[in-house]
């Protein structure tokens, strides 16, 4: 990237007083949120969809932002935070899907030592994690990204935090 290049990014005003000069990793934000780049503009920070998630999958994060934190529980995809949203950062109006998100196994996943898991697998209601029987008796997680709503089922139960959720454009 050249010099002009750099200074030619969009900074938020914020980000730039708190050190952030470049758009840095993702966050997730809730389900039918509106685009990052306008979501600090029109998010308030009243933690209405915070309170009003039943699975209390909603955090507040740096900023004052609600993230969605996959921790100890999913997404259901109830809507209660687009209802309460009232300056309309997360509407689900014009929204295909929640959001784009997909799973992904990183290599610390316990197939990688040959420990048959699948704790995974058997959280999804989807079946969007399978598993592929290999020679030695690996079972190695399939994942199908058409399937999977990026619910965050998954995440949770595994015991060495392999399952991440990554935002579509992201995943390389």
């Amino acid at each position: 990237m050249s010099t002009a290049d750099q200074f030619s990014m969009e900074v938020k005003r914020s980000d730039f007083l708190q050190g952030k000069f470049s758009s840095g990793s993702a966050v997730t934000r809730p389900p039918w949120a509106i685009t990052e780049s306008k979501f600090q503009d029109v998010c308030t920070g009243c933690d209405y969809c915070i309170v009003a998630c039943p699975t209390s999958i909603l955090k507040k994060a740096r900023g004052g932002y609600p993230v969605v934190d996959f921790s100890k529980s999913q997404c259901t995809f109830c809507g209660e935070c687009a209802k309460v949203c009232k300056p309309g950062a997360i509407s689900r109006d014009n929204a295909a899907h929640p959001w784009d998100h997909i799973v992904t196994a990183n290599s610390s996943c316990l197939f990688s030592s040959g420990v048959t898991c699948r704790l995974c697998g058997d959280c999804c209601d989807t079946a969007a994690i399978t598993f592929q029987l290999a020679i030695g008796g690996k079972a190695t997680p399939i994942i199908d990204s058409s399937r999977c709503t990026g619910c965050g089922a998954c995440v949770a139960p595994c015991p060495v935090n392999a399952i991440q959720i990554l935002m579509e454009e992201v995943r390389t």
